[in-house]
């Protein structure tokens, strides 16, 4: 079977993808993007869709599944192809159509590309668990490790489990939803960002919710549906039975990254180290988003989709070495936008 030759792939379809996408368009280039989700949006979509985001241009705030709407959008306007459920297993080089290109091999077969763009977030990736030996049994009877649908949980005793910012986003968000909220972790040392922190306590100091550092969850309790849970002091050793309709343990989450570790990049702590053009250390390959590391990295979806852009342009250069290295401004490019959807 003859393959299918894109410019350019974009492993990944969260926000860094679907803007990478949209860049490639800018570009005159041809895309794909490859998940290992079933949706769009990376972990937006799986994890966080009811959440809001507040450090994005443009947006005061915005859930973060409006959010990936828009960034869908926009980034298949210009006929990327995309494939879900679709975890990338090998990568190799092959003569095809008489040019050297990457094959890339996955369930649903090979496709080839003349570059490739690693947008995978934390890669492939599993919820930290609670420990317990009966974990298991409790999941949806009481337990979860994300709130897809926080009216579901309206009324409810909820127990949030965690110290990052997704415990504290959903301690805050939770509050005036829940019948009460208790938000427990196992140290003082919170990873949230401060000023969700500050909104917390605030609302504790006020008697409308209650953060207790150093507790951990010891059991869970209940018949069909769960009713309490029993936590402990990791200092004291103090025990408590604490009343509980919903255990949302938010812990973080094991990522890997899965073939990408195999394929002779430079890898530090699980992370891709690239060069300030979003280059690896191995030719006709970028890299972006979470997945990457370089001094003074942060990472945020506004650093992240910017990282996408250089990647994109850089992989262009690199196709044709006569290209400009910026296509110039969107707003002068209205021609281009007008063939939106025609694919390539």
């Amino acid at each position: 079977m003859t393959l299918e030759v894109r410019d350019i792939t974009i492993i990944g379809g969260g926000p860094t993808g679907l803007f990478g996408a949209f860049y490639a368009g800018m570009r005159g280039a041809s895309c794909r993007i490859i998940d290992s989700l079933p949706q769009l949006g990376g972990q937006l979509t799986a994890l966080y869709p009811e959440k809001y985001i507040y450090d994005v241009a443009g947006f005061p705030k915005v859930l973060a599944k409006d959010l990936v709407n828009g960034l869908v959008q926009q980034g298949l306007q210009f006929g990327a192809q995309v494939l879900l459920n679709q975890e990338v297993s090998g990568l190799m080089r092959e003569q095809v159509g008489g040019e050297e290109v990457f094959v890339l091999d996955t369930p649903s077969g090979r496709h080839g590309t003349r570059t490739i763009l690693i947008a995978a977030g934390i890669g492939p990736f599993s919820p930290r668990r609670l420990g317990l030996a009966d974990e298991a049994s409790w999941w949806g009877r009481g337990l979860y490790d994300r709130v897809l649908q926080p009216e579901a949980l309206r009324g409810r005793r909820v127990l949030i489990v965690g110290g990052g910012d997704s415990a504290f986003d959903w301690a805050a968000r939770l509050q005036p939803i829940a019948r009460s909220v208790l938000q427990i972790h196992r140290s003082a040392s919170f990873r949230a960002h401060t000023a969700t922190v500050r909104q917390v306590e605030e609302l504790c100091a006020a008697q409308r919710m209650e953060l207790r550092a150093f507790w951990e969850v010891k059991a869970l309790h209940g018949g069909e549906r769960l009713d309490a849970a029993t936590i402990v002091n990791t200092r004291t050793k103090a025990v408590e039975r604490v009343p509980a309709d919903a255990v949302v343990a938010l812990l973080g989450f094991v990522s890997r990254l899965g073939a990408v570790a195999e394929w002779g990049l430079a890898i530090a702590k699980d992370e891709i180290v690239v060069n300030s053009a979003m280059e690896t250390s191995r030719s006709g390959l970028w890299a972006a988003g979470d997945i990457v590391a370089y001094p003074g990295k942060l990472k945020l979806i506004a650093t992240a989709v910017a990282e996408a852009a250089v990647a994109v342009n850089g992989a262009v250069r690199f196709i044709h070495p006569e290209a400009k290295f910026s296509p110039g401004h969107s707003s002068e490019m209205e021609h281009l936008f007008g063939k939106a959807g025609s694919g390539s």
